[in-house]
């Protein structure tokens, strides 16, 4: 019996994994410009979260990367970003700030590094900036500062004190959920509630979904992201009894949601699946056959992919180029971001013949890896994304119907 088979991956052939860039170039395809850099502006985090794609799993390079940022390096990261805008024409990028924990910067950097990337966007082209932080340091100063400076702030949270604390903990072994439940009843107050991106959570199958839900509506966030933890086929995620046990778990707060008088919230997973089902496109890396538009720069200056590639491997995220001396256009041409931008041409002939593979997109490409054969093979979590899938299209087909029939 061959790895795959005991994986239960179905037998394949796989003739390449990364995509011949120069015979995509031939027949026409041009790659997509980046919309989102993502700037690790501080290396280190203030909470040991077990499940951390950064510190936990394949990749261990922060070891040996600066732990913050120098102006020098977000000087020429700004300079990169407002060259790519220029060039490509780009009405808006995005500037998300990253860690680690970026809020360990201090607002006084984060004050220097956003008003630098704000002079270096050419005219006509809005820069939006937003952070992704643990929320242990927001309190009404930091929320002041970031505000002035027009930053959205995202949250991430697991749902309620005792759920979110198993995983999201200090150094110390303390749970965090009592620092970040603060911060986000601040964030939701008057004063700041213009400045909510939303909420993360990491899915955990082994809690009460419908608790973690209202654990998260309570903050009345804009919105609200379903993050499947990061596995692959070399390392899978845990499982419980049962065969899908995070479609399972999605589904449960779906039906919630969606059946819900009102909108409580947007769910961002969510939304993306109905959108690409009614045949639009997605915003999500988890789902849909969108080109993937994000760059990432490290404290070093090194321009990476995305970072959840450092589940898979130790230098999974490399292209070898850096801001002080290569342009964001030659990262558009390594061979790791074009295959998350060639959409269906990437995906695995498996996947190609999935009836919802336009919907899937062939999940998470992080979710897709397996050793010694690379990403061209089905997520991780396929079975749990095509009962999920199939679930929404029900739902909506079911509505859908119901309203024809009520206009004829």
């Amino acid at each position: 019996m061959s790895e795959r088979q005991a994986l239960g991956l179905p037998v394949m052939s796989v003739a390449t994994d990364w995509p011949d860039v120069a015979e995509l170039r031939a027949s026409g395809w041009r790659p997509t410009p980046f919309r989102d850099v993502v700037l690790k502006v501080h290396q280190r985090c203030n909470l040991a979260c077990d499940y951390c794609y950064v510190y936990t799993l394949a990749d261990q390079s922060w070891r040996d990367r600066p732990r913050v940022m120098s102006p020098s390096i977000w000087r020429a990261a700004a300079a990169r970003m407002g060259e790519h805008a220029t060039t490509h024409r780009l009405p808006s990028m995005r500037l998300i700030l990253h860690g680690g924990e970026p809020l360990l910067v201090g607002p006084d950097q984060l004050d220097l590094l956003i008003g630098d990337f704000r002079a270096a966007m050419p005219a006509g082209c809005r820069l939006d900036v937003q952070v992704q932080t643990n929320g242990v340091l927001l309190d009404r100063p930091m929320l002041d500062r970031l505000g002035a400076a027009g930053v959205a702030v995202g949250v991430s949270l697991d749902g309620p004190q005792a759920d979110n604390d198993r995983h999201r903990r200090l150094p110390s072994g303390a749970g965090s959920f009592a620092a970040v439940d603060r911060a986000l009843r601040l964030l939701g107050s008057a004063p700041y509630v213009s400045s909510f991106a939303g909420i993360l959570c990491t899915v955990d199958p082994t809690i009460d979904p419908l608790a973690c839900y209202d654990a998260l509506v309570r903050y009345s966030p804009p919105l609200i992201d379903f993050l499947l933890p990061h596995a692959n086929w070399s390392a899978p995620p845990p499982r419980g009894p049962g065969g899908t046990p995070y479609a399972d778990w999605l589904i449960t707060i779906f039906d919630r949601w969606y059946g819900a008088a009102r909108q409580e919230t947007r769910v961002g997973l969510f939304e993306d699946i109905m959108g690409l089902v009614l045949g639009g496109t997605g915003h999500s890396e988890q789902v849909g056959l969108s080109p993937v538009a994000v760059v990432v720069v490290e404290t070093d200056g090194t321009i990476e992919q995305a970072d959840s590639l450092k589940s898979a491997y130790p230098g999974a995220c490399a292209t070898g180029l850096t801001v002080l001396a290569d342009s964001f256009d030659r990262a558009l041409s390594h061979p790791g971001v074009v295959a998350r931008q060639i959409g269906l041409r990437a995906l695995a002939d498996t996947c190609r013949r999935c009836p919802v593979h336009s919907v899937c997109g062939g999940g998470h490409y992080a979710h897709r890896y397996l050793a010694g054969e690379g990403f061209r093979n089905p997520s991780v979590y396929c079975a749990d994304m095509r009962r999920l899938i199939d679930h929404v299209i029900g739902r909506v087909t079911v509505d859908l119907h119901r309203r024809l029939r009520s206009d004829t």
